[in-house]
């Protein structure tokens, strides 16, 4: 027993040893390739001029921090290998930068002064100071690879003299093994049908949860509707009964007009009563209803949109924008600005409709709150594509929100900034709960004075769920 357990801890530590520096090359060799990956990204936008070239770099550089902190944890226990880890680390950075460097030049339209930098051969130094100093990683833990598995070899010839000497032992421990196999077999077939049936029964309750909430989404719409209709009878009343008091105003007016009115003791009342107060009252009722009638078509359009049914269709999302800066070209030459869409831009399948309403909204919003100082100027492009998503911004140069209206710009009936225009608070959140409906999400960053953007990703594909 003793002899068995002492090969099991030697042939135990000799294999963490090999997984060790197994995953030590591993690391090494994720590292490298991420770093020849920038670099190929940085070469082909060069070439090419085009942006796409450069998703390879873009994404190496996001992956570069967590390879050299794998590289970093992989190598840990070795004291003597810090120094060796930092200054590769020292080398990536400074190509890094060498790469950032031409792109940003390039980028800033001097393509002849990148492809120097670049033929200046400064890149190729690094990235060769690189693989000589990450090669010499390579050759220690490939020097420990072998050690291990000359180590394993050792021991495996141990293990089978021992296992000669002991064979009576080993088929007799074999058997009972077998029993206990069996034994844990039987125990896991149990727990794995168990398992099946807790499956089943979660599956089936996640499906009785979400009818539940499509039954409740459905009779909070039918709630929102009922009640928004029903306001509006009162309310239609109480704007007739004004109509009708500001008729029985007039008949008011010409009796005060009346000499003999004036031997009244109380004439001078009437006449301001009929001239100043009850106007002024009328006016304030008639600017309360005609508000309260905003806000409950505004309940009315919400409750309606959530029970269109959506139609997909292909949708050229360049065409589209065009659609929509040719509906608004008169307020925008008006206003001395323009519309830049920026292309290309993808081919998505969404519903028409919905797409006019948010975009539509967020360019009418982006000409309404501009900046007095300034013509407007309203950006359209894509921001990315991927993953079966699409993100689409659209940025002003307008009057900017406030950081303290930021977080109540989507709320229903809250607005932000100052109130000059006529709204009833109800546009973005209208337009988050069509992005939300679409499988999308909308976000947005402002700075007061300089402008708003927001940000829509949406899914090339519509999916329509239980409709």
């Amino acid at each position: 027993m003793i002899t068995s357990f002492w090969l099991v801890q030697r042939t135990q530590s000799t294999t963490e040893n090999v997984l060790k520096a197994r995953a030590q090359r591993t690391t090494l060799v994720r590292l490298l390739s991420t770093v020849q990956d920038a670099e190929t990204g940085q070469r082909g936008y060069l070439l090419t001029g085009e942006p796409r070239y450069l998703e390879p770099y873009e994404m190496a550089v996001s992956n570069l921090e967590k390879r050299l902190a794998e590289v970093g944890a992989a190598f840990e226990d070795g004291p003597q290998d810090g120094p060796r880890i930092e200054q590769i680390k020292k080398e990536i950075a400074q190509k890094l930068s060498e790469l950032a460097e031409t792109i940003q030049t390039y980028k800033a339209g001097k393509a002849s002064e990148a492809l120097d930098i670049v033929k200046s051969d400064r890149g190729k130094d690094l990235m060769d100071q690189i693989r000589t100093s990450i090669g010499d990683m390579f050759e220690r833990v490939d020097k420990k690879l072998s050690e291990g598995v000359e180590g394993q070899r050792v021991d495996a010839a141990a293990a089978r003299q021992f296992s000669l000497l002991a064979g009576a032992f080993i088929l007799l421990a074999a058997l009972g093994g077998i029993a206990t196999i069996v034994k844990y077999t039987r125990q896991l077939v149990l727990a794995r049908n168990e398992l099946r049936e807790l499956n089943t029964g979660l599956e089936n309750r996640v499906k009785e949860r979400t009818a539940d909430l499509q039954r409740a989404n459905e009779e909070i719409q039918r709630f929102a509707y009922i009640v928004s209709h029903d306001l509006r009878a009162p309310l239609v009343n109480v704007m007739g009964y004004t109509s009708e008091l500001e008729a029985s105003l007039e008949t008011l007016r010409a009796l005060t007009n009346n000499p003999e009115i004036n031997a009244l003791a109380n004439a001078e009342a009437a006449k301001a009563a009929v001239t100043t107060d009850l106007p002024e009252s009328i006016g304030f009722i008639r600017t309360s209803t005609q508000k309260m009638d905003g806000l409950i078509k505004a309940i009315l359009k919400l409750s309606r949109e959530g029970q269109r049914v959506l139609a997909p269709e292909s949708i050229n999302l360049g065409d589209f924008f065009d659609s929509i800066a040719g509906a608004v070209q008169h307020r925008v030459s008006s206003a001395e600005g323009e519309i830049r869409i920026l292309k290309p831009l993808a081919t998505i399948e969404g519903d028409r409709l919905a797409l006019e309403q948010i975009f539509g909204n967020l360019v009418d919003n982006a000409l309404k709150y501009r900046a007095k100082d300034r013509p407007p100027v309203i950006t359209i492009r894509q921001a990315s594509s991927r993953w079966g998503m699409v993100e689409i911004d659209v940025e002003d140069n307008g009057r900017g929100i406030a950081a303290d209206d930021r977080d109540r710009v989507f709320d229903l009936f809250r607005r932000a900034g100052p109130q000059d225009q006529q709204g009833e608070g109800i546009g973005l959140a209208h337009v988050r709960a069509l992005v939300r409906r679409l499988g999308g999400e909308i976000t947005m960053t402002s700075e007061l004075g300089r402008g708003t953007k927001f940000r829509v990703t949406l899914p090339t594909k519509l999916n329509i769920r239980g409709e």
